[in-house]
């Protein structure tokens, strides 16, 4: 039976208490419906890109939305990726409107046979691995962890599965969730994706918090800004026999639960600016419908809509990435300004009110 080993530490305690504060002002607050599907939108986007990143996926985030936008017949690996993620979440979110989502064994197997689609053998593609596997450490390539035998694997999964079942109402959700991603990583049930098909997993745990994950927020894009650090924590190092017994959780699930306050906070942020009456110049507006318009801008291109001095131009760029109305790009003489999903979501507000 799987018995993992964990304490509930100051730190994990108060990112617990935190988290129910932020969900608690998060569902108390009404939005339309046309703002609630651009955060989706949004949201999906992130986390498409986000955990297809951490795997080493090259798209930039722009680029999975534009693929996600058109979805393409004709696709690279690389885009298959990010399109059979996408298409796992959409899936996931209807399967959860049921009110019917749990973690079992089929369940694994399909999310991860639609992660993989096109890109393993059927062999491969919606099974578990009949071959042994082995870790590598990302930064030096050596071998960093042995995962088990895989005839050990459907044991493993279903002693996990049970344990979820178990305890899924009993134990915090949080705890439940992120016991499961490490334990996942650690049984490495697949031959390939694994990371991606754990992830997927884990928002349907993270559901029992009481908030559509699926809508709101995308927990993948704390880790992704840190895949390093991410590895380091959800992996071990060694083999798995020799440390199944001792491994400790409570480091994972502290940093795993700073994801979810890191995340859940930046939605709270955004969602205060959505509500407040921000009020913008007229030269602020330039820059936005410019944007709109054309994607990017720079100080050239501003200069060529206004009359204002080198000083303000500089301030009116830097009071709308404060206002986290658009975002700044590279440095220097290369610099340049896209929008950010906040104006997005503003737009459809204004057009909604219409």
């Amino acid at each position: 039976m799987f018995s993992p080993k964990y304490s509930i530490s100051n730190k994990l305690l108060e990112n617990i208490k935190k988290i129910a504060e932020i969900r608690t002002n998060l569902n108390g607050k009404k939005l339309p419906r046309l703002v609630y599907m651009e955060m989706w939108r949004a949201a999906q986007d992130l986390s498409t890109h986000a955990s297809t990143s951490i795997e080493g996926n090259p798209l930039p985030l722009t680029e999975v939305k534009k693929l996600i936008k058109g979805k393409p017949e004709n696709v690279r690996d690389s885009e298959l990726e990010v399109l059979n993620y996408n298409q796992a979440l959409i899936e996931l979110e209807m399967e959860a409107k049921t009110g019917a989502l749990t973690i079992d064994f089929p369940l694994v197997l399909k999310v991860q046979k639609v992660v993989t689609s096109g890109l393993l053998s059927k062999s491969d593609n919606g099974h578990l691995r009949k071959r042994a596997v082995v870790v590598n450490d990302p930064k030096t390539r050596q071998i960093a962890f042995i995962p088990p035998d895989f005839g050990d694997v459907p044991q493993l999964l279903q002693d996990l599965i049970a344990y979820i079942k178990l305890n899924r109402g009993e134990l915090d959700s949080l705890i439940l969730a992120g016991i499961f991603h490490k334990q996942m990583v650690l049984i490495h049930p697949f031959m390939d994706g694994n990371g991606r098909t754990t992830r997927l997993l884990t928002k349907v745990l993270l559901s029992d918090l009481g908030m559509n994950t699926f809508n709101l927020f995308s927990f993948e894009n704390y880790y992704n800004q840190n895949v390093t650090k991410y590895f380091a924590t959800v992996g071990e190092y060694g083999d798995y026999y020799e440390i199944a017994d001792n491994t400790d959780f409570t480091f994972w699930l502290e940093y795993f639960t700073d994801g979810i306050v890191d995340e859940l906070s930046r939605i709270q942020k955004l969602l205060d600016m959505l509500i407040s009456n921000d009020r913008l110049e007229d030269y602020h507006q330039l820059i936005l419908n410019y944007l709109t318009a054309h994607g990017r801008i720079c100080d050239k291109e501003y200069v060529k809509l206004t009359k204002r001095a080198d000083s303000t131009r500089i301030m009116d760029f830097r009071n709308l990435v404060d206002l986290g109305l658009i975002e700044r790009k590279s440095g220097g003489p290369t610099t340049y300004y896209v929008l950010n999903e906040t104006h997005a979501i503003k737009n459809a507000r204004k057009e909604y009110a219409a």
